[in-house]
């Protein structure tokens, strides 16, 4: 039962959770263990946090999962774990997270508790409201990136990385989107209601829209952004920001990947070596030539 708990709890999604290290990257403290202690423990206790939302998640769709060909494999819609148990440990998995995050800093607990209330909403109501679903997706990640701000003493932070972090988590959630479309068909409605008011031409004309967006929002960070190195080394790492968007819509629209964006960055090699690229350029470019 606790294995079967654990995995309701979505540790394969827990890299999302890695939004909150942006500050801490980008304000170049990495190596200050001050900060990089506080921005630990907000990762931690977002991780139990996310886990009590999926398990929240899950207690509400366990009807709809079962008619999901992948989704009525986990534990609550199988039938192996208990919702009892299921929602006991989501309300406990909250709890201590907000009590921890208030004792290490109060805008903590406070940004805790609005990720718990949007998606709460998100789970009984916001995801059956076309468009609403996936932007109140993509706050979760500008939320996300918003703790990690909290926990430290930012110097060099720019406002630019919030805009670009929620269009690249709003490219991501369309392109759930998408792939849920494209493995159900037409049962897509039964499994989702809110899939009959989505199209693949709708969609794919808002992750052009987004993605344009998302590219520019980050070119505009590497030149524009107060405290970046004067010699604006930070645009070399533009084309590595190019290469994983197009390597994401090339997963989505020739192998119909992208319904789990955690699984194209734990699984897909090329997607991993240019992440490793981008952060070795960030690296130099913040840390060995400012």
């Amino acid at each position: 039962m606790l294995i079967d708990l654990i995995r309701s709890m979505r540790p394969r999604q827990w890299p999302k959770n890695a939004f909150v290290f942006v500050a801490l990257l980008f304000d170049r403290k990495f190596f200050d263990p001050a900060s990089v202690v506080p921005v630990v423990i907000a990762f931690v206790l977002l991780c139990l946090m996310s886990g009590a939302v999926y398990l929240m998640n899950d207690l509400a769709d366990i009807e709809s999962d079962r008619q999901h060909p992948t989704k009525r494999n986990r534990p609550l819609p199988s039938g192996r774990l208990n919702p009892r148990v299921a929602g006991a440990a989501a309300v406990l998995l909250a709890a201590f997270s907000l009590v921890a995050g208030y004792l290490l800093k109060w805008e903590l607990a406070a940004i805790l508790l609005i990720y718990l209330v949007s998606q709460i909403a998100y789970t009984f109501r916001l995801k059956h409201v076309v468009l609403i679903d996936v932007l109140t997706i993509a706050a979760g990640f500008v939320l996300r990136i918003a703790a990690g701000v909290v926990v430290i003493d930012v110097e060099r932070f720019s406002p630019w990385l919030y805009i670009f972090g929620g269009f690249l988590a709003l490219f991501m959630a369309l392109g759930k989107r998408r792939h849920e479309l494209v493995l159900l068909g037409g049962e897509a409605a039964n499994h989702r209601a809110i899939l009959d008011d989505y199209n693949l031409d709708l969609i794919d004309r808002l992750q052009g829209i987004v993605t344009t967006s998302a590219v520019v929002s980050y070119s505009l960070y590497t030149f524009l952004a107060e405290g970046l190195p004067e010699n604006h080394a930070m645009m070399l790492t533009i084309p590595f920001v190019l290469y994983g968007i197009f390597r994401y819509l090339y997963l989505i629209h020739i192998r119909n990947e992208g319904g789990a964006p955690e699984e194209i960055l734990l699984r897909d090699r090329p997607f991993q070596v240019n992440l490793l690229f981008y952060g070795l350029t960030v690296f130099v470019a913040l840390y060995l030539l400012a």
